[in-house]
C-alpha cells in the first residue's frame, strides 16, 4: 500500500475517534440542556476552532466563496442533521446510534436509484436491506427500544446526513475544503442565534462547558482530520475505515454512561458495518 494511502488511513480513523468524543459530548449537553441552545455552544465553539486554524494557513482569502447556494444548503442541511443527531442520543446508545447513522453509503445508493435515476444493481438492493436488516437488529421491532422517539429522530437524521453528504459530492473539487468548513459552521451558528433568545437557559456547570467544549473540538478537528485525509487518499481507500467510528462509540458509551450493547446489537452493527464496506467494494469495481 502506499504510504500516502497509509496517512490517509490514519487520519480518517482519528477523525472517526474525534467524532465519538464530539457524539459523546452531544448525548450529555444535549440531554440537559434545549436542542438549539446545545446547537449553539457547539456551532460557536467549532466556528472559532475552524477559522483559527483555516485563517492561520491561508489568511482572510479562505472565505472567498463563488456557491453562495451551495453553502447555503450544506449549512441548512448540516444543522438539520446535528439537531436530529441530539435528540436521537437522549433515547439510544452511542454505539446503536453510530451504527444507525453508518447507513448513510446504503441511503445514498437508494437516493441515487428512486430520485437520481441512476442504474442499480441487484447486488446494491441485497446490500440495502441488509443495512435496514442490521437496523432492525438493533432496534428490534417488539422490544424495549422500538418507541416512537427511538425511531423518528434516528431516521430524520439518516435522511439529512444523506442529502448533506449528496450536496458535499456536488461541491467537491468547486471550492476549498477549508472555506466550505468555515461557511458550514457560520451558517449553522447564525441559524441557531436566531433561536437563543427564545432557548437560552442559565445554569452552565463546568461539566456542560467540559462536554460542550468536547463537541466544538470533536467536530472541528474531526472535519479537518477528513479533509487532510481526503488530500492523500481517494474515497474509496478510506471510506471503509469510516466504520472504525462503531467501535469508539462502543468504547465511550462504556467508559461514560456504563453502556455494554447486547449480542443481538453487536449483530446488528456488524451486519450494517459488512453491508457498507461491501457497498464501497462494489463502487470500486464498478468505477474501473
Amino acid at each position: 500500500m502506499h504510504p500516502s494511502a497509509i496517512t490517509g488511513i490514519g487520519l480518517t480513523v482519528a477523525a472517526t475517534a474525534a467524532f465519538s468524543v464530539l457524539d459523546a459530548g452531544s448525548k450529555y449537553v444535549g440531554s440537559l440542556l434545549p436542542i438549539f441552545m446545545a446547537l449553539w455552544l457547539r456551532y460557536s465553539l467549532q466556528s472559532i476552532f475552524t477559522i483559527s486554524f483555516a485563517t492561520s494557513r491561508s489568511g482572510t482569502a479562505i472565505f472567498k466563496t463563488r456557491h453562495w447556494r451551495f453553502q447555503l444548503m450544506r449549512g441548512v442541511l448540516f444543522c438539520v442533521s446535528n439537531g436530529c443527531a441530539m435528540m436521537s442520543l437522549r433515547y439510544l446508545p452511542l454505539a446503536e446510534f453510530t451504527a444507525i447513522v453508518a447507513m448513510t453509503p446504503i441511503a445514498m445508493t437508494l437516493v441515487a436509484a428512486l430520485w437520481l435515476k441512476q442504474p442499480v444493481s441487484r447486488l446494491r438492493w441485497v446490500l440495502v436491506f441488509v443495512g435496514f436488516a442490521g437496523t432492525l437488529i438493533i432496534i428490534r421491532p417488539g422490544g424495549e427500544n422500538f418507541r416512537f422517539g427511538t425511531l423518528l429522530w434516528p431516521m430524520l437524521q439518516l435522511l439529512a446526513n444523506t442529502a448533506y453528504q449528496i450536496v458535499s459530492s456536488e461541491m467537491a473539487g468547486k471550492e476549498r475544503p477549508e472555506t466550505t468548513q468555515i461557511y458550514t459552521s457560520l451558517l449553522a451558528f447564525a441559524l441557531t442565534t436566531l433561536m437563543l433568545p427564545w432557548t437560552w437557559t442559565g445554569g452552565m456547570t463546568p461539566a456542560l462547558w467540559i462536554g460542550a467544549f468536547c463537541m466544538g473540538l470533536g467536530s472541528a478537528v474531526g472535519h479537518l482530520l477528513m479533509l487532510k485525509a481526503y488530500e492523500y487518499a481517494r474515497p474509496a481507500t478510506i471510506t471503509p475505515f469510516l466504520y472504525s467510528q462503531i467501535p469508539f462509540a462502543l468504547c465511550a458509551g462504556w467508559f461514560l454512561y456504563g453502556h455494554i450493547p447486547d449480542q443481538w446489537a453487536v449483530i446488528g452493527m456488524v451486519t450494517i458495518a459488512v453491508g457498507g464496506m461491501l457497498s464501497v467494494w462494489l463502487s470500486v469495481r464498478e468505477s474501473r
